[in-house]
Formats: C-alpha cells, sequence, structure tokens
C-alpha cells in the first residue's frame, strides 16, 4: 500500500516529501523501524515518540507521521525527501492508520467489546464459549491472553496498542474466524488503542474505584469506559444490528443505559430487567439459577462459583441472544464450560481444607470475592492479598478494610510491588484494617514476602478451613523493581502443600 493511499481517511495538517512510497510496515516504536516502513509519533505516558523523529528521519524509511505543531528538522524539509505528515491528533491517527494498513479486519469479523471494572474476563471467556459452541469461530482478547483457535499468545495487555491489536485481528480473518471478542479496558479507551474499530456487541459489567492513579476521577473513569457505547459501536461501515449488554445494579450503567445511542439490554439481579435471574443456588460446586430473558427462559447449570457469576453469565447469555444463538446451545455452552484461570481457581493436592486463587485486587473484587465465599463457607476464611505499587493508592486502606471485616484471618503480603517500597504498601493497607474496633477485624498479620505469607496461611489453616489468595489469579510473575520474576501463586501452592506435614 503506498503512502498516499494510507493517508486517505487520515485529517492531515500538511505533508513534505514522496507521498507515493510503497510502505513495508507502520509502527509507533523507533525501535522498530525499518527500510520503507511509516513512522508515527505518539507522545506516550512515559516516552515521547517526537524526541526519535530526527534519529528515525535518517533512516532509509517511508515517512514519519508527527502531531502538529512540531518544528520538522531542516533535513525533512527538503523535497524529494522521505514523506513529512503532520496530524492534529497523532494517536487517534496511530489507529485509523493502523485499522487501514491491515484492512479494517474489524468490518470483516462480528467484534464484541466487553468492558468494566470486575467481570471482564470471566464474560468474555463465557462469551467466546457460547458462540463457539453456537458455531461461530471466535478469537479473544484479553487479560489472560490472545487467542486464534487453539493458539495462545501471552498478553502485554489486556487491550493492546493499536499496531499489534489491528495486527491480530488481521490474524483472526485470515484463520477464518468470523468473530472477535475483546476486553477493552479505560487505559486503551482513553488512549485510543481501539481507534479504527467498529463494535457489534459492547457489555458493561461494572465500573468501581480502580485506576484512579491514572483517570484522576470516578467520572474521567466512567467517561473513558462510556466511550466504548458512545463512539466505538456507532454504525458506520457495518449495517448488520448492534446492541448494547448493560448492568443496571450499578450506578453507572443506569446511567450509561440513558447515554447509549444503540438498542440496550439490561441485566440484573435485584430488579427485573431484559435479562435476570431467579431460583439462584449457590455451592462450592458450582451455580445453578433460571436465567430469563427477552427470547425466553432457561436453567442453567455452571462450574462457576458465586453470586457475581450469575452476572457475569448474565451477560455471556446476552451475548450469544445478540448473535442469534438459540437458548438450548447457550445451556449447553455454559454447561461445559469451565472456570477462567486465576478466577476463583481451586488448588488441590488432597489438603483437608480448601485453597482458592483469584485475581481479586480491586475493592469490589475483593468484597464479592470474600462474600462469595462466606455464602459457601462454614469454617473460618483465612485472606492473603496485598496491592499492586505505583497504582492506585486510594484503594488500599479501603481492601484492608473490607479482608479484616470479611474474612477470620488475614495476612497482608506484597502483590507487584513495582518501583514502591513494599513495606510503605503495606503501612496503607494497615491503615484500614487499625480503622477497625478489635471486635470488627480479623487477627491479621503482615509478612511481606509472599511465598512466605502463602505458607504462613497454609500451616494457619484447619480441616475445613478456606484459603484465599488474591490479587494475582492467572499471573505467573511478581514485578519487584522493574524486573519480572518468575511467581505463580497456584505453584507456590502446590510446592508449599507437598511440603506440609501429613496431617494438613
Amino acid at each position: 500500500m503506498t503512502l498516499a493511499t494510507l493517508l486517505l481517511p487520515i485529517d492531515v495538517v500538511s505533508t513534505t516529501g514522496n507521498l507515493d512510497v510503497e510502505l513495508s510496515g507502520i509502527t509507533d516504536d523507533s525501535r522498530e523501524v525499518t527500510q520503507g516502513s511509516l513512522f508515527i509519533a505518539v507522545k506516550g505516558q512515559q516516552v515521547d515518540g517526537h524526541a526519535f523523529v530526527t534519529q528515525v528521519y535518517r533512516q532509509q524509511i517511508g515517512g514519519v507521521v508527527v502531531q502538529a505543531p512540531f518544528q520538522a528538522p531542516f533535513h525533512a524539509r527538503k523535497q524529494g525527501g522521505p514523506a513529512w505528515i503532520e496530524v492534529e491528533d497523532s494517536r487517534k491517527a496511530l489507529g485509523q492508520l493502523a485499522a487501514r494498513f491491515f484492512q479494517h479486519p474489524s468490518q470483516a469479523l462480528c467484534m464484541v467489546g466487553v468492558t468494566g471494572t470486575n467481570g471482564k474476563t470471566t464474560v468474555a471467556h463465557a462469551s467466546q464459549a457460547i458462540l463457539e459452541h453456537g458455531g461461530h469461530r471466535t478469537g479473544l482478547m484479553g487479560t489472560v491472553g490472545y487467542y486464534v483457535g487453539a493458539e495462545r499468545q501471552a498478553a502485554s495487555h489486556t487491550t493492546p496498542g493499536a499496531i499489534s491489536l489491528q495486527a491480530f485481528l488481521d490474524r483472526m480473518v485470515d484463520a477464518g474466524l468470523d468473530t472477535a471478542v475483546l476486553e477493552v479496558s479505560s487505559h486503551a479507551l482513553a488512549l485510543d488503542r481501539v481507534e479504527g474499530c467498529e463494535f457489534d456487541v459492547a457489555v458493561f459489567t461494572n465500573l468501581t474505584q480502580d485506576h484512579l492513579d491514572f483517570h484522576e476521577t470516578m467520572e474521567s473513569y466512567y467517561h473513558a469506559k462510556s466511550r466504548l457505547f458512545r463512539e466505538f459501536i456507532v454504525p458506520a461501515a457495518k449495517a448488520g444490528p448492534k446492541r448494547a449488554i448493560i448492568n443496571v445494579d450499578d450506578a453507572w450503567g443506569v446511567r450509561l443505559q440513558v447515554e447509549t445511542p444503540v438498542p440496550v439490554w439490561t441485566y440484573s439481579l435485584r430488579r427485573r430487567a431484559d435479562l435476570y435471574a431467579t431460583n439462584v443456588t449457590l455451592s462450592m460446586e458450582g451455580t445453578r439459577f433460571t436465567a430469563h430473558t427477552a427470547r425466553g427462559s432457561l436453567d442453567v447449570e455452571s462450574a462457576l462459583v458465586g453470586e457475581h457469576n450469575v452476572s457475569n453469565l448474565l451477560a455471556s447469555i446476552g451475548v450469544g441472544l445478540a448473535r442469534g444463538l438459540l437458548l438450548e446451545d447457550v445451556r449447553q455452552a455454559i454447561r461445559a464450560f469451565r472456570a477462567v484461570p486465576g478466577r476463583f481457581e481451586r488448588v488441590d493436592a488432597g489438603q483437608a481444607f480448601s485453597v482458592i486463587v483469584d485475581y481479586a485486587h480491586t475493592e469490589d473484587a475483593l468484597t464479592r470475592l470474600l462474600e462469595a465465599a462466606r455464602q459457601l463457607q462454614r469454617e473460618r476464611i483465612i485472606t492473603v492479598f496485598g496491592c499492586g505499587g505505583d497504582r492506585d493508592a486510594g484503594k488500599r486502606a479501603n481492601m484492608g478494610r473490607i479482608a479484616a471485616q470479611r474474612s477470620d484471618v488475614v495476612f497482608l503480603t506484597s502483590d507487584n510491588p513495582r518501583t514502591e517500597d513494599p513495606e510503605a504498601i503495606l503501612r496503607d493497607i494497615e491503615q484500614g484494617v487499625r480503622g477497625l474496633s478489635a471486635s470488627e477485624r480479623a487477627a491479621s498479620h503482615v509478612i511481606p514476602d509472599r511465598r512466605a505469607a502463602i505458607r504462613a496461611a497454609l500451616l494457619e489453616a484447619r480441616p475445613g478451613d478456606l484459603v484465599l489468595i488474591a490479587g494475582k489469579g492467572h499471573e505467573d510473575y511478581q514485578i519487584i523493581g522493574t524486573t519480572r520474576h518468575h511467581f505463580d501463586d497456584r505453584e507456590v501452592v502446590r510446592e508449599l502443600l507437598a511440603g506440609l506435614p501429613d496431617e494438613k
């Protein structure tokens, strides 16, 4: 594709140089520039791509895109040199150019986007399973990984950068898939990573405090999330029907329902909605309920545990019905679906107590996890958790309070401390514990080393107890400083259980 052709849909401020060059690729990473490629300079959170423009321009590139106003180096102003393109917003242009370079793969796929603070991963994976069972070849991109058929690629972000996203969607099209399910993070929406995508179905799970280190306010956080519904599902190049599926048990969801410009199905555990549940039965083995929908009712049996997963399954049922699946196909798919890695995942080595590993790392997710555990657990709940460093510090004390109120024993430990002092993070969490009276709070222990904390929790457990290890779930690493060290809660539990006394 020539640069001139690539630029056709883009609002350009000015151009200099040869636009008829055939491009070999596009990139926003100066380290990946090759002969004949187009470099798009974007100001990132830590690095500004414009700082590398002069260096990149000296190479045999196809051209450079910058955000106006930007002073071009002298050699860029020479006639006959590589193209120099100025645009008003290079970040938006990046997504649009990436989509065009890869022949707009989202237009060849039914695009399902799932956003919300908690539940995205479960809804996305359950939706993929339902759609696959209904005959739709479905790819998936999210926190646990990026999937094309049986092929899995490790996830760099919940939603990757614009170029990687379009390239992966293009792989789905080439593989013969007809549907893509994406977890769409608030960062991806705020940073225009999904620019150039058009969605057909959009799901909103909930909005609770998280990522305020980035968004600063809940209103800004909501504004980012709502873009999926206000902008990216609005009919443009596609002629098919659109559908939004929104949780109206959440106050932000009630607002979003009113502001969404396409047809909406609501779902709820608390009231009658387009999708709602009755006859809910919860156990450690799974969940049963009757789902009522606009297309009729179905009796659901699922291996997923906890009331919050009834809500997640209602959303996933909505996705299946929005794609035209029969109720019986949806029922069978849910019955066959197993838990997502790191979401209420059991670790069983024959011990006399239960161990659950879960990704809960927000106030709401930890509350839901502990509520689910308390509904199902007669004996003690022993919770191990921490909070990530270089992230929203405002939730730490509240999470400490939640854990201490809803557990019998709490071990506070490190999550991914990153560049923060682990003990400083733990002091923040402890404030929430100490704010409770002695009668209100669990016995608490502070053990910064996560492996040691898990070991202490396992040694504390008695027959019938439940040990909850929260915060990291599927992650197989721990970030200390700027280095990733291999660490998987599930592996650590198995190793430690193997070394415990036989009576455990």
